[in-house]
């Protein structure tokens, strides 16, 4: 597995122009990987769009190095760094404690009158949203939590997770035009089950994972 951050060049017009949407971002993220395309074997690849001091970054985990020249393409020249995540995941421990960050689509399955499947709708509130992330993480293998122990002096330390941005990004997709939720949660876990957290980081939590939604990364805390 690999880990890839660039700075995408939001000042250069000619550059991003055709980063209209989340599906041209797909576009941009399968052509980093041209021997798939050849040879009709799609890998799965996870990324999100971060924002941080101003600049925007995408962010990508696949399986195979993403190809340099196409992962710079609406990029800022020498900001592309590509790390091998596979020592970082083996590094992390049952009941280690993690700052995360995690781009997703919380969604909830409804009935749908004449139909045998159901309805996929977006939760709309933020406490639904909050409580979407907080029902699936023991599945996921983490817990979320308020209070950490301070060994320091005896005193817990209140921590917490939060929704830092939410917004409705444009998809367009066969013809049509769509609006998917999209919410950044950021705060503090406990790593419960490392088998299935691992799995969690590498395959992404929820659902519209082609369009820059499910990708969790965490550090550790100090």
């Amino acid at each position: 597995m690999y880990l890839s951050r660039i700075q995408i060049d939001i000042d250069n017009r000619q550059k991003i122009k055709d980063l209209t949407h989340l599906g041209a971002f797909h576009n941009w993220v399968e052509h980093c990987f041209p021997i798939e395309i050849e040879t009709h074997k799609r890998c799965r690849h996870l990324w999100r769009i971060d924002q941080l001091a101003g600049k925007r970054y995408l962010l990508l985990l696949s399986e195979e190095k993403p190809d340099l020249t196409e992962f710079v393409k609406y990029g800022v020249s020498k900001t592309a760094m590509i790390k091998n995540y596979e020592p970082f995941l083996a590094q992390i421990k049952e009941e280690q404690i993690m700052q995360f960050r995690l781009t997703a689509n919380p969604t909830h399955a409804i009935k749908n009158p004449g139909h045998n499947q159901p309805r996929i709708v977006p939760h709309i509130t933020v406490e639904q949203q909050k409580n979407w992330l907080i029902t699936r993480s023991e599945k996921l293998g983490f817990q979320l939590t308020e209070q950490i122990p301070n060994n320091l002096s005896g005193v817990s330390e209140m921590t917490t997770f939060d929704i830092i941005n939410r917004d409705w990004p444009v998809l367009r997709h066969g013809g049509r035009t769509i609006r998917l939720s999209r919410v950044t949660f950021e705060g503090i876990l406990r790593v419960k089950d490392y088998g299935k957290f691992k799995q969690a980081l590498e395959m992404g939590i929820g659902r519209e994972k082609g369009f820059g939604m499910g990708l969790m990364t965490v550090i550790p805390r100090s």
